[in-house]
């Protein structure tokens, strides 16, 4: 199922467009603040953002700002209470997709979403997200908070497949088989710790990468806020 995340303060107009977008197979994860949206991001991106303008804890340009940061193709549609051409202009400069201006029938809404969608497809599979930290599996980036870190292709890989099984133990013989063997690169346990001490420093000691003593490593998500 799409899963959207929406930024919206008002529980009624929240309320009544989670009920009739998940009639329609899309899933809504509603959120009160900009700073919980920046959190939910961390943790696992959705297909796309549905951002209201003004937030009781600033504009919705200044996420948009924040997205852009480091999910450059995620989608995202600005919703603002009239059309006020300054608010636009400023969402398009900040990196939003499209808007919709309130009061607004759900048709209408969803009907851009689902536009929106077919243009840029669901580009949250090409991201992994833990902690502040982003790989940008197309374009083999990695960020960590707004910085472009510069891995080695060892440490790279070691972090992909990290982070794609967030939350789950790898063991150290997975991630010699995976990131070496199967490369047919032989090499000693001793390697991986060294490339994890580096991908860690590179990372500046992130609390998502966890060590299990004798076992192997695991990613997880912290309360992390940028």
């Amino acid at each position: 199922m799409t899963e959207l995340y929406y930024a919206e303060d008002d529980p009624n107009i929240a309320g009544m467009v989670k009920a009739y977008l998940e009639r329609k197979n899309i899933k809504v994860s509603i959120y009160g603040t900009l700073a919980e949206v920046k959190l939910a991001l961390s943790r696992r991106l959705p297909a796309m953002v549905l951002l209201d303008w003004n937030m009781p804890d600033g504009r919705g340009d200044g996420l948009c700002q924040w997205i852009r940061g480091s999910w450059k193709e995620l989608p995202i549609i600005f919703l603002t209470v009239r059309g006020d051409s300054a608010d636009i202009v400023s969402g398009f400069e900040s990196g939003a997709d499209d808007y919709v201006v309130k009061p607004f029938a759900l048709e209408v809404l969803y009907s851009r979403v689902q536009a929106l969608l077919r243009r840029s497809g669901n580009v949250s599979g090409q991201y992994l997200s833990c902690g502040g930290i982003t790989m940008d599996l197309n374009r083999m980036l990695v960020t960590c908070g707004s910085e472009e870190v510069s891995l080695s292709a060892a440490e790279y890989q070691v972090l992909m497949c990290l982070m794609r099984n967030k939350g789950r133990i790898v063991t150290r013989e997975k991630l010699l088989e995976q990131v070496w063997d199967v490369n047919g690169n032989y090499v000693n346990d001793n390697t991986l710790s060294v490339t994890v001490k580096r991908l860690r420093d590179k990372l500046h000691q992130p609390a998502c990468l966890k060590t299990v003593r004798s076992v192997g490593y695991r990613m997880e998500d912290m309360l992390w806020e940028g």
